[in-house]
């Protein structure tokens, strides 16, 4: 194999690829990228078995076809202190040669042959779902996916898909995330994506993307990428039910106002009592420490009692940090019970503190 090609593009190939590298253990040949120059293109692949990601150019220029591996986290080192302009590749023997003018350097490789191979999309059943309207979706339920629970069904999030619409939800147990949207489907699936998945995905995919599965996968191809995902076996949560099914108090509140008063309390707590009084809304701090902060807006809630709801701010904010209008609704029954965050089709069930 000998190609040259610009430091701009294998850059940027090599930036993606670095999620899906094995850091930890450089022996493994999953913390290698495998390179194939074949045809008139440039493919670079990397997976640490659990997600992975084929990136193509034809942005190169082709001196010998061939197919190498070499470790993915040092060719980006070499690669980002070169200058701009043609940067050469050169595979001799079991080395890959990385030169640029007067800079030369070599990196060892493993056996191309071993390295894992990738689930095929050709011929698999596919999933139809709006581009933006999935990344929007992921983007609102990240932040309520749990990490590291031993439930694993809890690691990820769910796409639930019926014949007129699809739910996505995630939970950390403290708290439920659910969007829907419509949708016409002939088939009714469910699938639980892992975290890290969902994460990347939001990076790499914006629109016309085509969705493709299997019981142990998901693929995700664009002109640009091709990407998947093992599933997570299990049965997630009956989310439906944890939905209260009547509210007995609606407030529609101004999203900037309330993430500034909740972010002044946040200075000396994570936990904010919130009492709604008549004409006004108090911020408290809840601290075992001898620290106190406070602060109110002015809002006609029209309670004739006050009502109190102590939270973690962070499930409250990284709800108003995901919605785009600038308002929206919490939807009350008591002090003790689960409340509800609700913007158009996105909603919020939240475990209050017990005070």
């Amino acid at each position: 194999m000998k190609i040259s090609v610009q430091k701009s593009i294998i850059e940027n190939i090599l930036v993606h690829a670095q999620p899906f590298l094995e850091k930890k253990d450089t022996s493994q040949i999953t913390s290698h990228v495998f390179i194939d120059v074949s045809g008139s293109n440039l493919t670079i692949k990397a997976t640490d078995y659990e997600i992975g990601l084929i990136v193509s150019t034809d942005k190169i220029n082709i001196v010998e076809n061939g197919n190498v591996t070499a470790n993915g986290k040092k060719l980006l080192d070499i690669v980002r202190i070169l200058k701009d302009g043609d940067i050469n590749l050169e595979v001799k023997g079991d080395i890959l040669y990385i030169s640029q003018s007067h800079s030369k350097f070599k990196l060892p490789t493993f056996s191309y042959n071993e390295f894992p191979a990738f689930p095929i999309y050709d011929g698999k059943p596919t999933i139809a779902i709006d581009s933006h309207s999935l990344i929007d979706s992921l983007k609102k339920i990240t932040p309520s996916i749990d990490i590291n629970n031993p439930k694993f069904e809890l690691n990820g999030a769910l796409i639930d898909i019926k014949e007129k619409s699809i739910n996505f939800a995630s939970t950390d147990t403290r708290r439920l995330a659910v969007v829907n949207i419509n949708n016409d489907s002939s088939t009714e699936l469910s699938i639980i994506i892992p975290k890290k998945a969902i994460i990347e995905i939001q990076k790499l995919f914006f629109d016309n993307i085509e969705l493709y599965y299997d019981e142990n996968s998901l693929i995700i191809h664009s002109d640009q990428y091709t990407f998947f995902t093992k599933l997570i076996n299990g049965k997630f949560p009956e989310y439906s039910r944890i939905i209260p099914k009547e509210i007995s108090k609606t407030l529609t509140l101004p999203k900037a106002t309330m993430i500034e008063a909740i972010k002044q309390i946040t200075t000396i707590s994570t936990d904010v009592k919130i009492t709604f009084l008549n004409d006004i809304i108090t911020f408290e701090s809840l601290s075992d420490d001898n620290i106190e902060a406070k602060t109110e807006i002015n809002f006609a809630t029209n309670f004739s009692t006050p009502f109190v709801i102590a939270i973690n701010s962070r499930y409250l904010l990284d709800f108003l940090n995901t919605i785009n209008s600038s308002e929206f609704t919490i939807g009350l029954n008591e002090s003790n019970l689960p409340f509800v965050l609700s913007e158009g089709n996105f909603k919020t069930v939240v475990m209050p503190i017990v005070i």
